[in-house]
């Protein structure tokens, strides 16, 4: 079962067990320079507030009436990240216009364990982009379809789906009772928050290089139950004519990473000690940045794109809570 829940997407399977419940959430965030140089985790900003597909009636577009799910509006150049909140472990499968972000594979519903192409949750907090190489990846930037700067485009040369696709697996009852025997108390850890003519639909572009590991699953894929899983399509619409359809207004931009950085406030880096880390393949090792593409159009694609030099770094660990600035 999927429901939106508080600008969440819940899954839940009380067929396994009643805790087996995982909510996602898609925060807004500072977007990094996209100079090649590797900064720490940038901070939350608030969710993007999440809206059923159903809700739009007679203004629904046509290709998401099939693909059914919920959508939320980002500007253009905007960036997000994912955050994962559950104590039961899932599976979890994520793509960008059907391109794993993992992987850089095409969609499937399957798992796959060599290469794994799934995230474990809630040993993997976030996901803030694509995993290009073991510890770093690209973020996750807004940019239109058909313009050539989403992954989707840049690997499959095609700008069809856009948007987000995610798939929920939960653990095997029998796995989690053997993993209850020895997990017994662990602390939570959090990531805390501080016109008619535009494109409909937007995908995902490789943005600048942030250093965070996707970890290894430790579980083994066996202990999945993929017999049973839910999937949604979350669809990313401008937010210009996310006010038109909707009436609603669209979060404010956020600030840049210089202004961020200029007034000292909190960067962050994730370590797990105990975890593995995987290594990027070669579909996505090989994706240009945005910045990259522009030059080659010779465009701008990314206004105030300045280096910055992140100070006020905060070291996270697997028991640690992420503080806010209040």
């Amino acid at each position: 079962m999927i429901e939106l829940i508080q600008n969440q997407l819940v899954f839940s399977f009380p067929e396994i067990h009643p805790d087996a419940r995982c909510a996602i959430e898609f925060q807004r965030t500072l977007r990094l320079p996209d100079d090649n140089k590797a900064y720490p985790l940038p901070p939350g900003l608030g969710k993007f507030p999440l809206m059923h597909v159903d809700d739009l009636g007679e203004c629904l577009p046509k290709d998401w009436e099939t693909h059914g799910g919920i959508f939320f509006p980002m500007h253009q150049a905007e960036a997000m990240w994912i955050n994962f909140n559950s104590d039961y472990p899932f599976a979890i499968k994520l793509a960008a216009g059907k391109i794993n972000a993992v992987t850089g594979d095409s969609w499937s519903n399957q798992l796959h364990a060599n290469p794994q192409d799934y995230l474990i949750i809630p040993k993997q907090p976030w996901l803030d982009g694509f995993c290009i190489s073991k510890g770093k990846i690209r973020q996750f930037v807004a940019m239109p379809l058909g313009d050539g700067y989403t992954a989707e485009e840049q690997l499959t040369g095609a700008a069809e789906h856009g948007g987000i696709q995610i798939i929920a697996y939960p653990m095997k009852w029998e796995a989690y009772q053997q993993l209850l025997a020895i997990r017994n108390s662990e602390i939570k850890f959090s990531r805390s928050t501080v016109n008619e003519t535009l494109p409909v639909n937007m995908g995902l572009a490789p943005g600048g290089l942030m250093r965070q590991e996707i970890y290894k699953d430790y579980h083994g894929i066996s202990a999945w139950n993929t017999a049973i899983f839910s999937r949604c399509y979350v669809h990313i619409i401008n937010s210009q004519i996310y006010h038109a359809l909707t009436g609603n207004h669209p979060p404010t931009k956020a600030p840049t990473a210089k202004d961020y950085a200029q007034a000292a406030l909190p960067w962050f880096q994730y370590y797990d000690e105990q975890a593995a880390a995987l290594s990027g393949k070669p579909g996505l090792s090989n994706l240009d940045g945005i910045a990259a593409i522009g030059i080659k159009k010779n465009e701008a694609p990314l206004p105030e794109n300045e280096s910055c030099n992140p100070a006020h770094i905060r070291n996270l660990g697997a028991n640690t809570v992420r503080e806010g600035e209040f």
